[in-house]
């Protein structure tokens, strides 16, 4: 109660002296204002796309491991390619699972870009994904409304599919999916089901293709490639991915450097498929994610340490101001500790002040970024409470040399100081 006696009285003086003064403290705030909300809303930004980024992984899933087939460039490249590999076949589906152990569900997939649809899309060409039924599982998919194909209509190359979510809004709308008929180029196909919305990443940052996966019509493996599959083209691969879901308990990325040893082998070392095992992309999501905030918080602190040397200034032309009531107050019995705690704690004050509205602007400032830019921000208890900390701390290192600088004025002379 007695500390609390002591700085109560100098905690209001602090207040009075930085309110008869406002435009010198606001000024001074800036800087600790704009150095908390970069820090806020920097690491908003970062914590929004790993969110979004750990959520795509756990969709591919991280017991599977996902053989894609790389399309070259040009015709050229393509036929130097297949003077030395084959491209993606059955035959490498049919070696992997003869070779590798712990292979809970694996299926082939074949993917079509359609010339034509009916319906006419409303957006994109939906893609074409001939898949096994254990695609189903391997995938995550949960179909919300009618259901997925089985084994009986894959073996007999059943004319049917299943619709993304996307697909379904541009081909039909507002309208009922289920039931329909979807012609494909020359072929119709029966809607049986529809399945909820995935989440897409944009770009190389999940190392696969760039594909909007709710944009997508599935439909059987044989079906797909005695239906669909243009037979023109010797050149092309049998297939064109190969999805393997590992049992658990399985080392995932040991498991992807055997199937990767097995494919340059069957491959004469082409390295014309890519092997991405989501686990993989977890630990150097985690790794750069790391990264990526130490250097914002980083960048952010450059807006905090010019806000320390603020308080530092305004603090030392303060002093001068302040000469002769420092004098009189140690002239009356006040202690070095006393004058040091004064200037401490306006120094505080004001940082305090300043973070508490930076976190505030740092909030609103992530907002209008994700509404702006489309990006998924969100602010965090560990952001805010990093950027109050390092304000505070600022506040205080700053602030001590001009209150110590106070304390050693010598009283006599400070009462004489015009």
């Amino acid at each position: 109660m007695k500390t609390l006696s002591q700085l109560l009285p100098d905690l209001l003086h602090g207040v009075d002296n930085l309110r008869l003064h406002k435009l010198r403290t606001l000024l001074t705030m800036l800087g600790m204002i704009f150095g908390v909300a970069a820090v806020v809303s920097m690491l908003s930004i970062g914590a929004g796309a790993q969110q979004q980024m750990m959520a795509f992984i756990e969709q591919l899933g991280v017991r599977n491991l996902i053989v894609e087939a790389k399309e070259a460039a040009t015709y050229q490249d393509l036929q130097k390619v297949r003077k030395i590999s084959p491209g993606l076949t059955f035959r490498d589906w049919r070696v992997i699972k003869a070779n590798i152990n712990g292979i809970d569900q694996t299926t082939p997939r074949k993917r079509f870009t359609p010339s034509k649809m009916l319906p006419k899309p409303q957006r994109d060409m939906p893609v074409v994904y001939g898949v096994e039924p254990s695609y189903l599982r391997i995938a995550g998919l949960q179909v919300v409304a009618g259901r997925w194909f089985d084994a009986g209509e894959s073996g007999h190359a059943a004319p049917v599919c299943v619709l993304g979510d996307g697909a379904r809004a541009g081909l039909y709308g507002n309208q009922e999916a289920l039931g329909q008929y979807v012609k494909v180029n020359e072929q119709w196909f029966h809607v049986i089901g529809v399945v909820a919305p995935q989440l897409t990443m944009q770009g190389s940052a999940s190392a696969l293709p760039s594909q909007d996966l709710n944009n997508l019509l599935y439909v059987p493996l044989y079906t797909a490639i005695d239906r669909l599959e243009d037979t023109n083209s010797d050149l092309k691969d049998d297939i064109d991915g190969i999805y393997l879901q590992m049992l658990p308990g399985i080392d995932i990325l040991s498991t992807s450097e055997v199937v990767r040893g097995i494919l340059n082998t069957t491959h004469g070392g082409a390295r014309d498929f890519s092997v991405v095992a989501p686990a993989e992309l977890l630990a150097e999501q985690k790794r750069t994610q790391r990264i990526f905030e130490m250097v914002m918080v980083a960048i952010a602190s450059i807006s905090l340490l010019v806000g320390g040397i603020g308080i530092m200034n305004i603090m030392l032309a303060g002093i001068l101001e302040r000469t002769r009531e420092i004098g009189v107050r140690r002239a009356v019995g006040a202690r070095r500790v006393d004058i040091v705690r004064q200037f401490l704690l306006e120094a505080m004050l004001i940082s305090i002040v300043g973070g508490l509205i930076g976190i505030v602007f740092g909030f609103g400032m992530s907002r209008v970024i994700a509404l702006l830019a489309g990006w998924s921000t969100i602010v965090t208890l560990a952001s805010i409470l990093l950027a109050f900390l390092v304000s505070v701390t600022v506040g205080l290192i700053f602030g001590t040399y001009p209150a110590v600088k106070a304390a050693r004025l010598d009283p006599a002379e400070a009462i004489r100081y015009e």
